[in-house]
């Protein structure tokens, strides 16, 4: 769906007040937009490093994933993937300052040999974060990998 009125207001108030109602609901919607896909091996939500963990209290790509991952069967690995250094938000970069930031900042905990992974974030607005950890992720033997998000900005809306 578009990032836009009323889904970016309630995006922002899910991740920036904590408003976890929003996780079930997105988390079936995005869940019953992609019934019938085919055979995926894992899902893995986009990381946030420790120290914004802490400072939001939860990651609201993990919480989607919980519900996507119930509803489809799809195992989700909460950790095999981290940010191994805390970068400045997202918001208000321009692209070529989101890749700089994001450039080597995630790092695979184990090895994903042939596996086809699912990368689940919220929102979508350059595509540097999740294209980062597809990388990240490649790297690690992933043989396909996918972005599902809850929603996307687009340039021409």
């Amino acid at each position: 769906m578009k990032y836009k009125f009323p889904i970016n207001l309630v995006l922002q108030r899910y991740k920036y007040a904590g408003l976890l109602a929003v996780a079930k609901v997105t988390g079936e919607l995005l869940a019953d937009s992609l019934q019938g896909k085919s055979k995926l091996d894992v899902i893995i939500p986009m990381s946030l490093h420790s120290s914004r963990l802490l400072e939001r209290g939860f990651n609201q790509a993990a919480e989607i994933s919980r519900v996507v991952t119930k509803k489809l069967g799809i195992p989700l690995e909460l950790h095999a993937c981290s940010r191994t250094r805390p970068t400045k938000p997202q918001a208000g970069l321009s692209l070529q300052e989101r890749k700089k930031n994001l450039r080597g900042v995630f790092a695979c905990r184990r090895p994903l040999t042939g596996n086809h992974v699912v990368l689940l974030d919220d929102v979508m607005t350059t595509g540097a974060s999740l294209s980062e950890l597809a990388r990240t992720v490649k790297d690690a033997g992933a043989a396909r990998v996918e972005c599902w998000v809850v929603a996307r900005t687009l340039k021409n809306p």
